[in-house]
């Protein structure tokens, strides 16, 4: 059993469930909120990387 692929018929009962809690009206709200942060996550995630490379050059100089 996987639990890393969710099919057609899981993804219909997460909405279902997701409906029944919060309501067709925040819907919205909601998908913002996660993508909001999911962008957020990946930004925090990635910048350590590019800070990493960036500041070697900085600090010989200083």
């Amino acid at each position: 059993m996987h639990f890393g692929t969710l099919g057609g018929w899981e993804w219909i009962i997460i909405l279902v469930i997701v409906i029944i809690v919060f309501g067709v009206g925040k819907l919205p709200q909601v998908g913002g909120a996660i993508g909001k942060s999911i962008r957020e996550f990946r930004e925090a995630s990635s910048s350590p990387k590019e800070k990493e490379a960036g500041e070697a050059p900085d600090q010989g100089k200083a």
